[in-house]
C-alpha cells in the first residue's frame, strides 16, 4: 500500500467531521504524533502518525503547491 504524502501547513480532509462540523484540519506539528488544527473553530488536536493515516481522505490544499503560484 502507498503511503500518504503530507507535510506541515498542508490542509487535509479527514473521514470524520470535527464536532463543529468542519472535516478540514490544517497540519500543525509532525513527528511520531500528529497535532492538527480544525479550520472551522481553530480546536487542535494531538493524534498518533498511524491514526491520521488511517482516517485522512486526501490533501485538499498544500503548502507546496502555494509556493509554486
Amino acid at each position: 500500500m502507498e503511503r500518504k504524502s503530507f507535510q506541515l501547513g498542508d490542509i487535509v480532509q479527514m473521514k470524520k467531521q470535527h464536532p463543529c462540523g468542519s472535516n478540514e484540519m490544517e497540519i500543525i506539528r509532525m513527528g511520531m504524533d500528529i497535532r492538527i488544527k480544525c479550520v472551522g473553530c481553530k480546536h487542535s488536536v494531538l493524534i498518533p502518525r498511524a491514526k491520521f493515516e488511517k482516517n485522512m481522505k486526501k490533501v485538499l490544499r498544500s503548502v507546496e503547491e502555494d509556493t509554486q503560484s
